[in-house]
């Protein structure tokens, strides 16, 4: 099986990557959307990355449409959505699918390693959606703005549904525990 680091991925401006380009950092990967009651998310993603990247931090947006077309835009529009409306600094990708037969590898694997989100202790996200005919199986993203976050080793060491917003105490204690561990040296096997 292929390490998460090595999957392949395309940047929002088309040019190739893998999760390998940020070995040693502490990564949150989120499906991003603009068009979502969440994608005021953004500012909070921007803050806890713009507040830890010289630690080590990096966030990853990772575009999707497949809830009820909540990101219908092309990467040059998405692009320029996040650059002039959230100031989004943190790295972007192309437009990808997270659920179904089209899943893009990377969220395989990142389902794969944290088959379960942790929820929002102080609220009812996943009920509320139900009620409107939204109710995929836990093995799935549920929504825009789920969150992996992976270690300096590129282990998944926590998911959260999309109603823990990146500020939350839950993500940004992992967030502090995951950064806290020493970077690997150079020539180091992980």
């Amino acid at each position: 099986m292929t390490a998460i680091r090595d999957i392949p991925v395309k940047r929002i401006d088309g040019s190739d990557a893998t999760l390998g380009d940020y070995a040693g950092d502490v990564l949150l990967v989120v499906n991003v959307a603009s068009k979502c009651g969440l994608t005021k998310q953004y500012d909070a993603l921007e803050t806890l990355y713009t507040n830890h990247r010289e630690r080590g931090l990096t966030v990853l947006g990772f575009p999707c449409n497949q809830f009820r077309g909540q990101e219908p835009g092309s990467d040059v529009e998405i692009a320029e959505f996040c650059s002039s409306t959230y100031g989004v600094d943190f790295p972007m990708f192309s437009k990808i699918e997270v659920n179904g037969p089209d899943r893009h590898p990377l969220y395989a694997a990142l389902l794969q390693a944290a088959p379960q989100a942790q929820q929002n202790p102080d609220g009812a996200f996943r009920e509320r959606l139900a009620s409107f005919g939204h109710a995929p199986p836990p093995e799935d993203v549920f929504w825009n703005f789920e969150k992996f976050l992976i270690g300096r080793d590129g282990s998944v060491v926590a998911r959260f549904s999309p109603d823990v917003p990146p500020d939350h105490a839950l993500v940004t204690d992992a967030v502090k525990t995951e950064l806290a561990k020493q970077p690997q040296t150079a020539g180091h096997a992980g």
